[in-house]
């Protein structure tokens, strides 16, 4: 597997004139999109304007104008985009991620399974979920898939009116072990007891009906970044090892995400919370600055590299 700089490399070399000319379609779509902006946001103060004497007498109607024209706004930008955003992943991250590994394949519309995502115990069960960028292959013997998710759950008010709330946005990776697992270890972050303290957290988390038994680790950085739930204590610390638990510290730090582990069966699930979509272009910042390349590749490679970073595929998690 390629090292991020030499990700870099090629991302300069081989893809620049590439690069060059998406750049060249990114300023014209970015000139675009202001202008129809600014028409679009005149009509609508145009139409206020109309509605004013309505607006005074019932000034709800101010709300669904407001609601209008963020949602109508939104619709219209990303059909503005759609085109541009095809062309920059089949031409700069689909040839990344087969830089990194001639063993990836990559498709822009789909997303992982829901059954993998319910499967890995993490989050409630979601009514409907979304994604993309979907990445699946083989790293050094391990089996690999990710993608980006959007779960969300369907709920209901008491006059029957129907919203969604979010229960997962962004980075979901499945791998598989050369082991097979009996019980069910779940690693989460540790907003308990970063938020009220470790008495108090400890209680909480003690006390957490819906997940199996709390298991306490004798690391405390471990301790202070993540909770461990089993309903096998001696399973999960044989997988809990201080090298493992080190390693996820690692990758807590390089994702600077919160980041949900489970090991269920002979697979390992995480998901990364990122409060937007990772692989799509940048419209208003130029594609051929560092730091804009360094964020596609970061990424890429933080989720590949999860393989590496744990040693999927080492001897010690042979089947049984």
């Amino acid at each position: 597997m390629k090292t991020a700089s030499e990700l870099t490399d090629f991302y300069y070399k081989t893809l620049h004139p590439t690069l060059q000319e998406l750049e060249k379609g990114r300023k014209h779509l970015r000139h675009r999109i202001l202008v129809i902006g600014v028409i679009y946001s005149l009509v609508v103060v145009l139409i206020s304007f109309a509605l004013s004497p309505l607006i005074s007498q019932s000034p709800d109607i101010l709300f669904f104008i407001g609601f209008g024209y963020f949602a109508l706004g939104t619709i219209i930008y990303k059909f503005l985009i759609k085109d541009y955003t095809k062309e920059f992943k089949q031409n700069i991250i689909k040839p990344l991620i087969e830089a990194i590994d001639d063993k990836l394949s990559y498709n822009s519309n789909h997303h992982v399974n829901q059954y993998l995502f319910s499967r890995s115990d993490l989050f409630s069960t979601p009514d409907r979920m979304s994604g993309n960028d979907y990445v699946r292959g083989n790293i050094d013997g391990t089996k690999i898939e990710f993608s980006d998710i959007h779960a969300e759950k369907r709920q209901k008010d008491s006059k029957g009116r129907e919203s969604w709330s979010t229960i997962f946005k962004g980075l979901f990776i499945v791998a598989e072990f050369n082991k097979n697992f009996h019980g069910k270890t779940l690693i989460l972050p540790d907003t308990a007891q970063s938020t009220f303290g470790n008495l108090i957290g400890n209680w909480l988390q003690s006390n957490n009906f819906t997940r199996d038994e709390l298991v306490k680790m004798d690391d405390n950085n471990f301790e202070k970044e993540f909770v461990v739930y089993s309903s096998d204590q001696i399973e999960a610390r044989y997988i809990l090892s201080h090298t493992l638990m080190k390693k996820l510290l690692i990758f807590k730090d390089k994702s600077k995400q919160p980041v949900y582990v489970s090991f269920i069966g002979n697979h390992i699930h995480m998901a990364v919370y990122y409060d937007k979509d990772l692989f799509e272009p940048s419209i208003f910042r130029s594609l051929l600055e560092y730091k804009i390349a360094m964020e596609y590749i970061k990424t890429l490679h933080l989720a590949i590299g999860i393989v590496d970073e744990l040693k999927l595929n080492q001897k010690l998690w042979s089947k049984q």
